[in-house]
């Protein structure tokens, strides 16, 4: 993005100076807390049974609630494959409605010539007669019911039953959000593989012992690590960068603007700074040292644009640990203002991160040709940089 420009004239900016002083602006931003109230809700995709009551205090892998997802439908053309009229085809089924069949048994039949010449029709799945149509003449087989069930995925205690659906969960955690993820929720040991924030994590670092484990590393992965970070078992990687071909490289396949999350890669990948070789701040990698050993829950789901979905670290904490600590809600109510600690969202500065200088009042003109609300930032190579307001988070810390 070339430099904004300014429409104010030389009169004004001294006003707009005085008026940057008070000037504020929220904005969501990635929080890296070493406590926070950590609420989630566990839905289940359709209405079933939940197993649990409010009050009573879960593990991770405890199952909350349970459902059965109706199985795929078959449609096959039972008149057309026997040769008969549609309004024929309740007369050469061989099973009744919500009958079960097997694959490959025959489940529709017509006999010709004095039984000389046969037609039958063969179920592809294992299922039930959902459907005869005497109007189409086709047939619906339905597979089996599927079992959902779904877990906790923190510790902590249930605060509210939705009957039917899911439950809301509540606990006193540490919390680390990433600004991009792939893959979903696992739980295991969190185990600290870097001595410094700017340590890159390679194939070499990866041992036997880390299977099962999330390591964190700190400026960058490898490709070769997370190629064999997926063949050891590893459960989750935490690290500063990643390069996008060798993203892409590990994934088969390059990332769209949908919601991430549902990747079948066997290792959770967790990206806290951006694209590239990006150093992890030194708070955040001083809060997972903290808590190396320590079980984590995480996920890679991640979703920028409408209803904004982080990457996260969840490590819960005990009664002990958490007593006496003051959850840090400034961040929240005081939004943003100069010295706020930010992260820029979009390029060219992607991943950067610094503080707020100024908040000019005065729109600017952004590459659109739009004008916008603006902020200063001081970045951390001490490259001082204009962008949208938008363009930047707030780092809770």
């Amino acid at each position: 993005m070339p430099t904004l420009k300014a429409y104010t004239r030389g009169s004004d900016r001294s006003r707009a100076k005085e008026a940057t002083e008070m000037a504020h602006a929220y904005t969501p931003g990635l929080k890296v807390k070493r406590f926070t109230i950590v609420s989630k809700t566990r839905r289940l995709p359709i209405h079933g049974e939940v197993l649990v009551k409010e009050g009573d205090s879960v593990k991770h892998d405890q199952v909350v609630a349970k459902t059965q997802v109706p199985g795929e439908v078959h449609l096959i053309n039972v008149a057309n494959a026997l040769g008969v009229d549609p309004e024929e085809t309740s007369q050469y089924m061989l099973k009744k409605l919500k009958e079960a069949v097997a694959k490959d048994e025959v489940f529709a039949k017509r006999s010709s010539f004095f039984g000389l010449f046969k037609s039958f029709v063969k179920s592809p799945v294992d299922g039930t007669v959902e459907l005869v149509s005497d109007v189409t003449g086709q047939v619906a087989l339905r597979e089996a019911y599927v079992p959902v069930e779904i877990t906790a995925y923190i510790p902590g205690k249930i605060v509210q039953v939705l009957p039917r659906e899911g439950v809301v969960i509540r606990t006193s955690a540490a919390l680390v959000q990433g600004i991009f993820g792939v893959g979903g929720e696992a739980h295991a040991e969190l185990k600290m593989v870097a001595k410094t924030p700017d340590d890159i994590l390679t194939a070499e670092v990866i041992e036997t012992s880390h299977t099962g484990k999330v390591l964190v590393g700190g400026s960058l992965v490898t490709g070769e690590a997370l190629a064999k970070a997926a063949k050891t078992g590893v459960k989750g990687i935490v690290v500063g960068g990643v390069e996008d071909e060798d993203l892409i490289k590990f994934l088969g396949y390059e990332i769209g603007v949908a919601i991430t999350g549902q990747e079948e890669i066997g290792t959770t990948l967790i990206i806290t700074e951006g694209f590239g070789k990006m150093k992890m701040p030194q708070r955040t990698f001083d809060l997972l040292r903290s808590l190396d050993g320590r079980e984590a829950s995480i996920n890679g789901a991640t979703q920028i644009r409408a209803g904004v979905i982080r990457p996260e670290i969840v490590i819960a904490l005990t009664e002990n640990e958490a007593k006496g600590m003051v959850e840090e809600e400034e961040e929240a109510s005081a939004g943003m203002a100069p010295g706020t600690p930010v992260r820029i969202i979009r390029d060219p500065y992607f991943g950067a991160i610094g503080q707020v200088v100024s908040l000019p009042v005065e729109l600017q003109k952004a590459e659109s040709e739009s004008e916008v609300r603006v902020v200063q930032v001081a970045l951390e190579d001490e490259r001082k940089v204009i962008v949208p307001r938008a363009n930047v988070e707030i780092i809770e810390e």
